[in-house]
């Protein structure tokens, strides 16, 4: 940093910084504006200080930079006393990023810097929709008073979920083949009668994953259900054998048993039979 009091003075309405801001000038000039343009005010911008910090650079080679760049209005130099009633006189090194014409510095000397402008707001999607709807069919071109009225309608599509493409095709798609006479009006009765319904923006339920397969432990091979954690080739099984289950089993054999001692006990016996004992 300077003394207090020297060093850089950036002057006022500059625009924002960009990269391509020193793109006009040759690459030397250009390196050490950007450095300079990055340094706070106050900070020593004279030829020693800067050639020590641009090690690329010598006192000569930054000397005819600085030169080159006041020539192109980025930097200028005026001497001017101390001030607080010292007759002491100074150089006073001014720096701009954007590059000022004479007329600018002279004004900008006596005080007579005009105001920097505010940035303009970007328009509303809706609003910037319908001004550009022109640029799809010149017959739909509508004015900015239009454009302004029919805004809470174009929004209205844009809230309940409709894109730019569906409302650009709503007001474009099938006009009359004599013309439209009265765009707005035209408008205003398309974007009123195709009104799109509210959209459910519930998200769609997530499918049901997959089932889940195991292996066999005893051959690997992938099943749903594995009794005993073995498939059936493994348990060397009757595909039908136990389907029913042994209480089945049980009650089928109880039954069974029980025919046969009926049908012993019913069987007559011959005339003149005797038991053998």
């Amino acid at each position: 940093m300077a003394s207090p009091g020297y060093g850089k003075r950036s002057v006022p309405d500059q625009k924002p910084r960009r990269k391509d801001d020193f793109a006009h000038l040759p690459a030397r000039e250009a390196a050490i504006a950007a450095y300079i343009d990055r340094l706070p005010d106050g900070a020593a911008i004279d030829v020693k200080t800067l050639a020590k910090e641009l090690a690329a650079y010598g006192q000569q080679a930054v000397r005819t930079a600085l030169n080159a760049l006041a020539r192109a209005g980025h930097l200028f130099r005026r001497r001017e006393t101390v001030g607080d009633g010292r007759t002491q006189w100074v150089f006073r090194t001014y720096f701009s990023r954007t590059a000022r014409n004479e007329s600018w510095w002279k004004r900008f000397l006596r005080g007579d810097v005009p105001a920097p402008v505010a940035a303009e707001e970007p328009p509303p999607p809706a609003y910037k929709i319908l001004a550009d709807v022109g640029r799809t069919d010149p017959r739909m071109s509508l004015s900015a008073r239009e454009c302004a009225q029919l805004e809470p309608l174009a929004n209205e599509w844009l809230t309940r979920g409709a894109t730019e493409a569906e409302l650009v095709r709503a007001l474009t798609a099938g006009l009359p083949p004599e013309g439209v006479h009265c765009p707005g009006a035209f408008a205003r009765t398309r974007l009123q009668a195709k009104l799109p319904p509210v959209r459910d923006h519930t998200p769609a339920p997530a499918p049901e994953p997959p089932p889940h397969l195991t292996e066999c432990k005893g051959c690997g091979a992938p099943g749903r259900a594995l009794p005993d954690g073995r498939c059936r080739a493994c348990r060397d099984e009757d595909p039908h054998e136990g389907w029913l289950g042994e209480a089945f089993d049980e009650e089928f054999h109880r039954r069974v048993e029980s025919v046969r001692a009926g049908i012993t006990k019913s069987v007559p016996r011959p005339r003149g039979a005797q038991a053998r004992w």
